[in-house]
């Protein structure tokens, strides 16, 4: 059924608040001169009030699509997908964007059905369908590596279903990858407290259980964690602190709050393991290449591990690839020529600062004395 165009805006325009009402005589005169770009500017800025939410859903069924093949196709599914959030059923936003969707599913706009696909796999998972999320973002994964560039919207709605995945999967790295990604495709300002404290949670929850990460300075830089700053999850902050510079003593000292959040306390032996390990490749790295032999009771009194415990730690540090180097179980003596390579906090980028510093005192003196021998030679 064709849609009165000059008779629809103007019963949205008596329903609407004062401030919203002008955007209609806009909108009609825009349609009615065919400006479109100029009208899809219109409607852009009409969506980003938030006093528009009741409005989004019909404006897009009975205006948007009069003329949807007129604008930008990725801008069509942007507001789409606006008008999406503003379903309160799950499955019927879900449907509304499949139909976007199958609008999108050309060749020629592979980005603008991306964004679709991603935003109703979004909502599908919200309603439990991790086989079809799993599906969706495997079939998105493969468009996107066959794009030139990608526009940071579509990488950003990518990369938060993603994280959201592995967030119900329990995969703690995968989670903690993709979460991080996803905060640099998007301005975080944007973002409310609540939203900011959930998802530093999330990010040190992560870090912390996941098997695989041994190095939370990119984390620990990132705006986002401060946002616990100042709150009763702070504590998950100062752990991860401890954490990243092998802290143990911290770490005892924080670990009563654990019961606070019971996946940490089922994981207490993991977390203890992890620590352990963190504090052994933090005594590598603060040593001098050159001075890297380090003697089991070194690392027994760093760790706080008992002497006979201190092999089998090294060689879990070794096959996790978090240091190379050998053992001397004759001379109960760990050598090592590399560590793992880190993003730095700023404690540990004062330590290397120091350590910089001693080197170049080094190389004067060692050129003094050089220069000093070279006289008696040419004397």
């Amino acid at each position: 059924m064709e849609v009165d165009i000059p008779l629809f805006l103007a019963a949205q325009k008596r329903q609407a608040p004062a401030q919203l009402q002008n955007y209609y005589n806009i909108f009609e005169d825009l349609y009615e001169r065919k400006l479109w770009h100029q009208l899809t500017l219109a409607v852009q800025e009409f969506v980003s009030k938030p006093e528009s939410g009741p409005f989004q859903v019909e404006l897009y069924q009975q205006f948007i699509s009069d003329w949807e093949a007129k604008m930008s196709q990725l801008k069509l599914v942007t507001l789409g997908v606006a008008a999406a959030k503003q379903i309160p059923d799950h499955q019927q936003a879900r449907e509304f964007l499949k139909t976007l969707t199958e609008k999108v599913d050309k060749d020629e706009t592979r980005d603008a059905y991306v964004l679709a696909k991603m935003e109703a796999t979004h909502f599908g998972l919200l309603l439990g369908d991790l086989d079809s999320t799993k599906k969706d973002l495997e079939e998105c994964s493969k468009h996107l590596d066959s794009f030139d560039s990608v526009d940071p919207q579509i990488n950003a709605s990518y990369l938060r279903v993603s994280a959201d995945y592995y967030k119900i999967k329990a995969d703690y790295a995968k989670y903690y990858k993709n979460a991080l990604l996803y905060l640099a495709c998007v301005n975080i300002d944007d973002f409310s407290q609540a939203e900011k404290a959930s998802r530093a949670n999330d990010l040190a929850l992560s870090a912390l259980l996941g098997d695989s990460i041994y190095n939370f300075g990119e984390l620990l830089m990132h705006p986002i964690l401060e946002s616990l700053a100042g709150t009763e999850r702070e504590w998950l902050k100062n752990l991860l602190f401890a954490f990243n510079s092998g802290d143990i003593g911290k770490f005892e000292a924080l670990a009563p709050h654990f019961a606070q959040e019971h996946i940490l306390q089922s994981n207490i032996t993991a977390l203890r393991q992890k620590i352990c390990l963190m504090s052994l490749t933090e005594t590598v790295f603060k040593r001098s290449s050159d001075n890297r032999s380090i003697p089991f009771a070194t690392i027994s009194s760093e760790t706080k591990l008992p002497l006979e415990e201190v092999e089998i730690l090294v060689m879990k540090a070794l096959s996790l690839g978090l240091i190379k180097g050998t053992i001397d179980q004759v001379d109960s003596v760990v050598r090592v020529h590399w560590v793992q390579p880190r993003v730095l906090d700023r404690n540990q980028i004062k330590g290397m600062q120091e350590r910089l510093v001693a080197w170049n005192e080094s190389v004067r003196k060692t050129a003094l004395t050089m220069e000093a021998e070279a006289v008696d030679i040419y004397a």
